[in-house]
């Protein structure tokens, strides 16, 4: 499109015109909708979450184009550049610009932020009961919300330094307080202890349990018995 405009950088070329025309003149210059926009990202690299992250939307354009910025379908900004500073997870997701005047308007192709973050609300899955019979064993699974994903596991048993198994599933062959531990490049965390109950100890349990509620009819019934005997005397 083509619109009249003042330039003085005509003058030379009106110098070959008559003075009534070279007082005032008029030349074109082009009007044009905006290209289609480049996003580029600083940093470039790896991001990780509480970095400060800034999107650029590089068009061009004759009137310069209004910028609005696009996450998911949602305007979640505008102007030329796009800050997120202490960036999170929920920041994770597809980027796009729109560049738009009086002329037209495109879209910039999306660009995609994955935030890494440390492991966290790590929890342990137990299989069945939680109780160990006599020869078998509880499964314990490791649960954690990482990017990347966890790939290191260290399981421990509550008052005790050192680790008793590895890997993401862990088999208790004995009864006590147990607790993972996630790791991934960007940090580490743990759950929170859950118990694995021996059959010996419910037992033990149970027995105790029955004296407390029958405790009373017991001693009855020993009173009474003794009482007999001494009446046989």
């Amino acid at each position: 499109m083509l619109k009249l405009s003042n330039n003085n950088q005509l003058q030379p070329f009106l110098e070959h015109f008559p003075p009534a025309v070279s007082d005032k003149y008029f030349y074109l210059t082009s009007v044009d909708p905006p290209v289609k926009p480049v996003i580029s990202i600083s940093p470039s690299g790896v991001i990780v979450e509480g970095d400060s992250v800034t999107l650029n939307c590089i068009s061009d354009s004759n009137p310069p184009a209004e910028i609005s910025w696009i996450k998911g379908g949602t305007i979640v900004g505008s102007g030329r550049i796009f800050n997120i500073s202490k960036i999170s997870s929920d920041d994770s997701g597809e980027y796009k610009c729109k560049s738009i005047n009086e002329h037209g308007e495109k879209y910039s192709d999306a660009v995609t932020l994955n935030v890494m973050y440390p492991p966290r609300n790590i929890s342990v899955l137990m299989s069945g009961s939680g109780v160990i019979v006599e020869g078998d064993s509880v499964t314990l699974n490791c649960i954690s919300d990482s990017n990347p994903p966890a790939l290191n596991f260290s399981w421990f048993k509550e008052n005790e330094t050192s680790a008793v198994g590895s890997g993401q599933s862990f088999s208790a062959l004995q009864s006590g307080r147990f607790y993972c531990q996630a790791h991934n490049q960007h940090g580490s965390q743990r759950s929170d202890a859950v118990t694995v109950t021996g059959e010996a100890f419910i037992n033990t349990l149970l027995y105790l349990h029955i004296i407390h509620q029958f405790g009373e009819l017991i001693m009855m019934i020993f009173l009474f018995q003794f009482i007999m005997l001494l009446v046989g005397m």
